[in-house]
């Protein structure tokens, strides 16, 4: 027996718990007046309620009603909605603290415990109390109903306990023939429908409390139990025998047995060492838990009534205890908040062989044949401690053998397994076959051999008769193994899974996976399933990781299915899948428990429940086989679904756009904005259109005109256009598509809004210089209508404009003779029909693919619209595609200038008819549903495949084949080069990365954004063939002479020379001192130094050096800068100071540089009496030939350095002794210690900096395997 726990949460003291009797929720209420509501399986939280003044000591979920109840310090009776979210009503009537507050399970009352030495029944229905129960002369700390009797518990402070007798209560409030929650009329009415529940219970608004005249008291007293020696903090009935628990400030837990006449102590048990705070019956089990502020929760033995378990939680005294009403789960209250848990594990011991399940229920050894169905016990098991459940079971089909484990997590050490070997006669075994040895797990590694990892983590090998045969040697660290063949072992550490063959005695592979609690293999054993708490990793027989999935409950148990292609496993309330190919995972089903995986039988799932009884549930793999025909290009079997089944959800949609299939996900979808989306994606136009007049929004709209003008479906744009009210764009639509009668409209349109600048744009693109100069008249602008009258030849208005300016004395301008009126070309041919667009059939679904695939099930017909091009050929995917003949296309609208298509409000806005403006076919008749079947059978109609039955006919109108567009020469730069810049000059930048990465260890790329879209960008040259037409690009190669345009490499961007000229500059700040600048522009230097493409061996050695400077320059500046930025106020910082001094003399950087670091290491030691270093310093600085005036300088600190040659104090740093520096924390790492590098700069660490970003070039994983080899040159 352990405590495991399932949820903690932290927060302030929690006083009261209660769970909800169906949802996987927890009330809490706080010491802080808090009520808090948690989701324990997901570990959330959900609400929380605010409302008491001071401390909520209890609450309680209704059992059926979504409602709880809360009582406080501030004497308040709460009931809350949590539906609501709010507090609905409030009990007065107490006069101190209210302790505790549970409902009835069957009748609308409430019982409060308060600290004004009462105890209450409220109806919460009528919102009144019923009854008031005297007797307790000091605080009252709890008080319970029964379950099922008319009884009631209190617990209280002067030391007594006391029955209650309320069957006079309940006959008094309860109306003939009926009982439960809506008892006395009006059901939950009362409490969900506010104030109108007021009143209606009739009788119950009398308070119970009073006796009836001469009658019998509603409540009696039935027993005082007195025993304990302090006061008594809680008491809870047992569910269904006549029991009682009771915990006291005496320390004791006393068990008290009741009947009709009297009631007694049935024993105590003792062993908390203050005072017990809560104690509650086990629901199922003959076990009591007890709580205390010892800070220990304690599980006891009902019929020995001796202590079980002791758990402990340090720092945390414990103050209340709660069981659910279903599930073995427990929480509790302590002072930084709760926790949920269970007290064994619930998961039955399992293993599959064939069709056979074997399993362990109530000491029986049973097989479970999944064919028939039969059930049968095979034999009696040894009987194991009550606080050991099992483990694990295996089973070994050569032998008829089983090894049976059992792991207490409480003290994994006195783990034990047993080994049966069960005789050919069913129900019969060989006791002298039952042997039980100490381990902490065992699995068979061969016919007759297990392997057995022993309390000390050694592995050996046992034979059947559970002798030891050998020892094997693994020195590495094992906390659990794993069957993974013959001869073969996995075994789990910390972070990891590795192989182990027993036979070459080495391990062949390794993943990393944390925390794996069980492995499952399919049936072929190519892949298995690595289950962690939250984790399942889908792995081969090498380990290869095929896919991880995250979950954010607990993950149960799991099986192949038959084709070994999706794992199904359990979480705590669901049944998902997981895909081995692209990663892929979902939901099958929903769960009300949980359940545990025995087999996966086509659509029946064979599983166990927590009571080890055989479950077989019906289950729709339809989504998961979709996903996994289309991924395989099973595409007869994707037809048939696509045609019959019924795929729902937004999780087919989210794939189907992942894979690049939108018109296939466009099937299956009925919301219409969802429609809209997927419509423009995959190009079609027309149901795009449908959608947007459901939806009617301006957004949706411009999208569309959009998509429709990249079509050129300029009816469909004119319709957008004028949804939006985009007068600008709309009178420049009827100027390019020659639409002079509608460009007029729009003239009027702009003269009924007042819009002056529409009318004099609509006048300029009309040519209608009388309008034009009518606007400029109105507007004031006499000289520019003057103008404007002149040059288009209007004599009378230019004659009175002229006559106007005199009046005015205003100078009329002057006028060119030679200017010519700028007049818009006149249409010849108006554009009346959409562009003309041509239907290509491109991708594995060519005619008669798709005529063979559907000619079984539709007698001859074709493919669906659903997986088929649109007609614009724009859908992003290859994998789908339909031949349409062009003559078969819908007309999407009518020619220009039907009169009435464009009309005008009242207020001047235009009025529009969608079956005009955009033809019949835009607003037909609504179809009935989204149904599969009928859109098949449409499309089926409307379709025309050529080679099927129209190929005489399109033989004779002469097919157009549309030529494959070639590809550009960086096409080819990615597929035919190992280099990272030609890569990225070819703008694939994922395959770069991962080149970075394998080469070099670089996992992060945000540093290498400007140097990626520089070396893009000077890989290409533009230039413009005429005038006002697009930018072509030329792309110049390196290797021209030769070059193929398929062959063809792009020109090097970066020269080894030019970064040689970036260094010097490096070189020039550093001696400047401008230290952060110099590191800046060395780290840019050495993320361009991967870009380069060089053709030497020569010029590969001297990029790799150029590494190396960078990195020591790097180090040195970075030590440098850490050792400025000390503090200098105690010896230990004058000691580290020197000490980082000392250690940048030690850099590999130039003579220049090493002179000024050893100035400075030497004035420091000279300055805190470090003689002798200092005289090392000077020594090492005369050898390089400084200048004579330095030279002089550091002769005489020699001078005086030599006389008293002594250190003031000891430092970490031996100049004889060989190092390297850490980059990170600066300490030496001396020949012979471990250590790490970083793969791409080489920058050393120690190994616990082993997994994060090196410092040095700020990209490269610390200690990451990569190849380290440069690939900067392509000669072989």
């Amino acid at each position: 027996m352990a405590l495991l726990k399932k949820f903690e949460s932290k927060s302030a003291r929690v006083k009261g718990i209660s769970f909800h009797p169906t949802r996987p929720w927890v009330l809490a209420s706080l010491h802080s007046g808090v009520i808090q509501l948690w989701d324990y399986r997901l570990c959330v939280l959900i609400d929380k309620f605010d409302e008491h003044d001071g401390p909520v000591r209890g609450c309680d979920f209704h059992s059926q009603q979504p409602i709880f109840v809360s009582g406080g310090d501030d004497y308040k009776i709460k009931v809350w909605n949590y539906k609501q979210r709010k507090c609905i009503f409030t009990l007065l009537g107490h006069l101190d603290y209210i302790r505790t507050t549970f409902f009835h399970k069957q009748h609308p009352w409430i019982i409060s415990a308060s600290d004004d030495q009462t105890v209450r029944i409220w109806n919460w229905q009528s919102r009144n109390s019923i009854a008031i129960l005297t007797g307790h002369n000091h605080y009252v700390m709890c008080a319970q109903f029964h379950p099922s009797e008319d009884l009631v518990a209190s617990a209280s402070l002067d030391q007594t306990v006391r029955v209650w007798d309320i069957s006079g209560l309940r006959k008094k409030n309860t109306s003939p023939g009926g009982a439960g929650v809506g008892a006395g009329g009006g059901g939950a009415a009362g409490v969900l429908g506010g104030a109108s529940g007021i009143g209606r219970l009739g009788a119950t608004s009398v308070s119970s409390a009073q006796t009836e005249l001469f009658g019998q008291p509603d409540v009696v007293v039935k027993h005082v139990l007195e025993g304990h020696d302090r006061g008594v903090n809680w008491v809870a009935f047992h569910p269904s025998m006549p029991l009682l628990v009771s915990g006291a400030d005496d320390r004791q837990v006393k068990m008290w047995r009741y009947n009709e006449s009297k009631a007694w102590e049935v024993d105590s048990c003792r062993g908390h060492y203050n005072n017990v705070s809560c104690v509650i019956f086990h629901p199922k089990a003959e076990l009591i838990l007890s709580n205390s502020e010892d800070k220990s929760i304690r599980v006891w033995d009902m019929q020995k009534r001796t202590c079980l378990q002791n758990f402990r939680h340090e720092n945390d005294r414990f103050w209340v205890l709660a069981s659910h009403p279903s599930l073995n789960l427990f929480a509790a209250g302590h002072d930084n908040g709760m926790m949920v848990f269970k007290t064994e594990r619930e998961r039955p011991p399992h293993c599959v062989h064939d069709n056979l399940a074997f399993y362990v229920k109530e000491r029986q050894l049973r097989r479970l044949d999944m064919n028939t169905s039969k059930d049968v016990a095979l034999a009696q098991v040894k009987l194991n401690k009550l606080t050991q459940p099992y483990y694990s079971l295996h089973y070994n089909p050569a032998e008829n053998c089983f090894l049976l484990v059992t792991r207490p997590a409480a003290n994994i050490e006195n783990s034990t397994y047993d080994l049966y070997k069960i005789s050919a006669k069913e129900g019969e075994l060989d006791p002298l076959d039952a042997k039980r040895s100490p381990g902490l797990a065992a699995v068979w590694v061969a016919r007759n051999r297990f392997a057995v990892l022993d309390k000390t983590h050694q592995l050996t090998i046992r034979d059947l008769q559970n002798q030891e045969s050998r020892k094997v040697e693994y020195t590495g660290a094992v906390d659990d193994i794993f069957y993974a063949g013959t001869g073969l072992l996995l075994l789990k550490n910390a972070d990891s899974v590795q192989m182990y063959d027993l036979q070459q005695k080495r391990v062949l592979a390794s993943v990393k996976a944390t925390k794996v609690k069980y492995v499952i293999w399919s049936k072929n054993m190519e892949c298995a399933a690595l289950l962690s708490k939250h984790t399942v990793t889908l792995v081969t027989k090498r380990l290869e990781v095929l896919g991880t999935v995250q979950e954010s409950t607990r993950v149960k148990s799991g099986a192949w299915d038959a084709g070994n292609e999706a794992f199904l496993y359990t979480t705590s309330n669901h049944i998902k899948y997981a895909l081995t190919t692209g990663g892929d995972h979902g939901i099958i089903r929903t769960m009300d428990i949980p359940l545990y995986i025995l087999a996966v039988r086509g659509s029946r799932l064979y599983c166990l429940s927590r009571e080890a009884s055989p479950v077989e549930l019906s289950i729709d793999l339809t989504e998961f086989r979709f996903k996994l025909a289309l991924t395989h290009r099973r595409y007869d079997e994707v037809l048939n679904m696509v045609r019959n089944a019924n795929l729902l959800g937004q999780s087919i949609i989210a794939f189907l756009q992942k894979k690049g299939y939108p018109e296939v996900a466009l099937h299956f979808v009925k919301d219409e904005k969802t429609r809209f989306g997927l419509a423009l994606e995959c190009g079609n136009l027309q149901v795009a259109l449908e959608a947007a007049k459901v939806l009617d929004d301006k957004t949706i709209w411009v999208a569309l005109g959009e998509a429709a003008l990249l079509q050129g479906n300029h009816q469909i744009v004119e319709m957008a256009y004028q949804r939006t009210k985009d007068f600008e764009r709309l009178a420049f639509l009827y100027l390019i598509t020659g639409n002079q009668e509608k460009l007029q409209k729009m003239l009027k349109i702009a003269q009924i809004r007042k819009d002056v600048h529409g009318q004099f744009q609509c006048a300029l693109m009309l040519g209608d210089a009388q309008e034009r100069t009518k606007v400029l008249k109105e507007l004031g602008q006499l000289p520019l209508a003057y103008l404007s009258s002149v040059t288009h030849s209007l004599d009378e208005d230019a004659e009175q404009l002229r006559a106007e300016l005199e009046q005015r004395q205003i100078a009329v301008p002057e006028t060119n003779t030679s200017a010519t009126p700028l007049l818009p070309m006149t249409p010849l041919n108006p554009l009346v029909e959409n562009w003309p667009q041509l239907t290509v059939s491109t991708g594995p679904f060519d005619a008669q693919q798709l005529l063979a695939a559907t000619a079984a099930s539709s007698g001859g017909g074709t493919l669906s619209t659903a997986i088929g091009k649109s007609k614009s050929g724009a859908a992003k995917s290859a994998a789908f595609a339909a031949v349409v003949d062009g003559e078969d296309q819908v007309v999407e609208g009518e020619a220009w200038g039907v009169e009435g298509d464009l009309l005008l409000d009242e207020d001047g806005n235009p009025e529009q008819d969608d079956l005009e403006l955009v033809g019949a076919n835009g607003g037909g008749d609504e179809e009935g549903g989204w149904d599969v079947d009928e859109d098949i059978a449409q499309a089926v109609e409307q379709m025309r495949l050529p080679g099927a039955a129209d190929d005489e006919e399109a033989e004779g109108e002469g097919a157009f084949t549309v030529p494959q567009r070639g590809h550009p020469p960086p096409f080819h730069w990615s597929s035919t080069s190992r280099l990272v810049a030609d890569h990225v000059a070819a703008g694939a930048f994922d395959s770069a990365a991962r080149l970075l990465e394998q080469q070099l260890g670089i996992v992060r790329l945000k540093p290498f954004k400007p140097h990626f879209l520089a070396l893009y960008a000077k890989s290409r040259v533009a230039y413009t063939a005429f005038p006002l037409s697009p930018s072509n690009f030329a792309y110049p190669a390196r290797n021209w002479q030769e070059a193929t345009p398929k062959t063809s490499l792009p020109a090097s961007a970066l020269k080894l020379t030019e970064l040689a000229q970036r260094l010097q500059v490096c070189y020039q700040l550093t001696t400047a001192g401008k230290f952060s600048d110099a590191t800046l522009r060395l780290r840019l230097l050495l993320l361009a130094v991967p870009l380069l493409v060089v053709d030497t061996k020569q010029e590969v050695s001297e990029a790799q050096q150029l590494i190396q400077i960078c990195r020591e320059y790097l180090v040195g500046l970075l030590l440098e800068t850490a050792r400025k930025e000390l503090p200098r106020d105690s010896v230990e910082d004058a000691k580290r100071n020197l000490e980082m001094a000392a250690y940048f003399t030690h850099c590999d950087i130039q003579p220049v540089h090493k002179i000024l670091t050893l100035r400075t290491a030497a004035n420091l030691s000279f300055k805190n009496k470090q003689m002798r270093h200092c005289a090392s310093f000077c020594r090492r600085c005369i050898e390089l030939a400084p200048k004579p005036e330095i030279a002089a300088q550091m002769r005489k600190m020699l001078a005086v350095a030599e006389r008293d040659n002594t250190n003031a104090f000891e430092l970490n740093y031996d100049e004889h002794n060989p190092f390297v520096l850490c980059s990170r924390s600066f300490v030496p790492l001396y020949r012979g210690k471990p250590q790490t590098k970083c793969p791409f700069c080489g920058a050393s660490y120690a190994p616990t900096f082993a997994g994060s970003i090196c410092d040095v070039c700020e990209v490269a994983e610390i200690g990451r395997e990569a190849s380290s080899n440069l690939m900067i040159s392509n000669f072989k």
